[in-house]
């Protein structure tokens, strides 16, 4: 029986393309962790084959039914899975994700996009406000006390 008090077990989530590939990158990172991916296109489920994965519906900020089913869908697999943090590299479930981790108590990370080179993205400046840790994967965007760089992550 494995120690309850001790577990960590990690929600991973990410858009598709980009954002989920740059999650997958991550995928070392957590070897020997128990961990849940989510993402937006159900197809992606044999990226991760053997680990649990969780697909939620495609949202933008200009979809707000959408946004409100996925804010839903996402409340939904946190409080089943019951991670013991949240990582997302982006963008919109990642930002939904965080945003309700942090209102249940759970430890977030957030991991800007290596894409975005001249600023953080519009969800990492959204994400700035309530995640634990925010990465940058450039020097010149850290923030001190908001967003830190530790070189490159992905």
């Amino acid at each position: 029986m494995k120690d309850k008090v001790n577990r960590v077990k990690i929600l991973a989530v990410a858009s598709r393309g980009g954002h989920w590939i740059q999650l997958l990158r991550l995928r070392p990172a957590f070897a020997g962790i128990d961990i849940v991916y989510v993402t937006t296109d159900p197809e992606y489920k044999t990226m991760v084959e053997g680990a649990p994965f969780r697909a939620v519906t495609e949202a933008t900020r200009k979809s707000k039914l959408r946004l409100i089913w996925l804010c839903f869908q996402l409340l939904w697999i946190i409080v089943r899975e019951r991670p013991t943090s949240i990582v997302s590299t982006g963008a919109a479930p990642g930002y939904l994700a965080i945003r309700i981790g942090k209102l249940l108590g759970i430890r977030t990370l957030w991991i800007d996009s290596i894409a975005n080179a001249e600023e953080l993205s519009l969800s990492g400046k959204m994400a700035m406000k309530y995640a634990d840790v925010v990465l940058t994967q450039w020097s010149h965007l850290q923030v001190p006390g908001h967003v830190d760089y530790q070189g490159s992550v992905i």
